[in-house]
């Protein structure tokens, strides 16, 4: 299955941190230094070459500066040593290729109040993502070349909150726990330990965007690819310790790395924003390369503008199994969903997407103000699905993925 795992490494490269360096028409402000971990080495918590890993760090200020926002970022997964190994000459896999990074214009982490009211003033931190399996893997291999591959994803993520909670995380008065695709599942898999970490007057909510990652029992050609690619993640990077007991009492490890699974024991509050149409999904786990899809296919998943009848029904299909999968949460009263139609993945890092008078919309409201309106109670059971594609023109803005 190395076609699809070396895919998923080249396009989760193009487009791993979503907060690039210093973004041309960004806002005029200085970018946001890389802190690296202090004591990694000795803490066995380091990226994929053995280098500590690395944040950035915005200080709050005025009414925001008791509040904290901390994302882990996305870029993919790897599943086999040859694959990890590459990782680790890549911002995927080192600290080593890791700059400062521009907050200013970048959605839930921008300044202006006027782009993101509820959280401009807020302390912010950028996690970086280095061990190629979520935040959740405690293990190494030896490369071909003989050097060591540290799988040490859990480590990076106990020790990264360690060094902020003595930078003042711990005195948070209210804290919004998010991440961006392999970061939204991250987000999913740590909620309940991070919000456990704090007393409990303190608000502490989770917000995982683009993570509710689908098992889709057959691709295109009807091989259960994704399921064995997730498989490899699991076993090669030993992720049970993060995997929730209740589950893995009744199922597969791998089942129980899935967010299906996963939603159903956790007690933390949390929303999930997600595309039913996920491009990154469409393009990687019902259309990846190792599927071989016809012509006519290649065309529909680079753009679903392009896609025909027939194969709208199938992305219809992908779309009713999120639904159903995230039945559970309207039992949840506490928690909240923000289910759009747009061909897209993630959607909180870009203003176009997050907060803009173009951004996608659900009962005439955009991301921001929903998800706003959930974290701080001024809206009670905020679970909006969007109709079927192509009902709903607010996602024409948005950009090709």
């Amino acid at each position: 299955m190395a076609p699809i795992a070396a895919l998923l490494l080249l396009l989760l490269l193009a487009a791993s941190g979503p907060l690039r360096p210093m973004l041309s028409g960004a806002a005029p402000l200085e970018p946001v230094a890389v802190s690296l971990l202090a004591g990694a080495q000795e803490k066995g918590a380091v990226c994929l070459d053995g280098t500590p890993p690395g944040y950035h760090l915005q200080r709050g200020s005025g009414d925001g500066s008791g509040s904290w926002l901390l994302h882990l970022e996305g870029g993919g997964w790897c599943s086999t040593l040859k694959d990890c190994s590459g990782r680790r000459m890549s911002v995927l896999g080192s600290s080593n290729f890791m700059k400062p990074l521009q907050f200013a214009g970048h959605g839930i982490f921008d300044s202006d109040e006027i782009y993101n009211p509820d959280f401009y003033n807020w302390n912010k931190v950028y996690v970086r993502y280095c061990d190629g399996a979520s935040f959740a893997g405690d293990a190494e291999g030896q490369a071909q070349d003989g050097t060591t591959v540290y799988f040490r994803g859990l480590r990076i993520y106990e020790a990264v909150i360690g060094e902020l909670m003595e930078k003042g995380l711990a005195n948070a008065t209210q804290v919004l726990f998010t991440g961006c695709s392999a970061g939204g599942l991250a987000t999913i898999l740590h909620c309940d330990d991070f919000s456990a970490r704090f007393p409990q007057q303190v608000s502490v909510k989770c917000f995982a965007d683009a993570g509710f990652f689908l098992d889709v029992r057959k691709d295109i050609s009807g091989e259960r690819s994704f399921w064995s690619f997730y498989n490899r993640v699991v076993q090669l990077q030993n992720v049970r310790q993060v995997l929730h007991k209740d589950c893995l009492a009744n199922k597969d490890p791998t089942e129980c790395f899935f967010p299906t699974e996963l939603i159903k024991s956790i007690r933390t509050p949390m929303f999930i924003l997600n595309s039913a149409y996920d491009s990154w999904q469409i393009q990687n786990v019902l259309l990846p390369s190792s599927s071989s899809p016809e012509k006519s296919w290649l065309s529909c998943k680079d753009n679903i503008g392009n896609c025909n009848s027939t194969q709208i029904k199938v992305l219809d299909e992908i779309r009713n199994t999120m639904i159903n999968d995230l039945k559970v949460i309207n039992d949840k009263a506490e928690w909240g969903m923000f289910i759009d139609s747009c061909f897209t993945h993630c959607q909180t890092l870009f203003r176009i997407s997050w907060s803009s008078p173009t951004s996608p919309r659900l009962g005439n409201k955009n991301i921001a103000k929903v998800v706003g309106d959930w974290y701080f109670g001024r809206s009670q059971g905020v679970k909006e699905i969007d109709c079927e594609y192509p009902c709903n023109p607010t996602c024409n803005s948005l950009p090709p993925p």
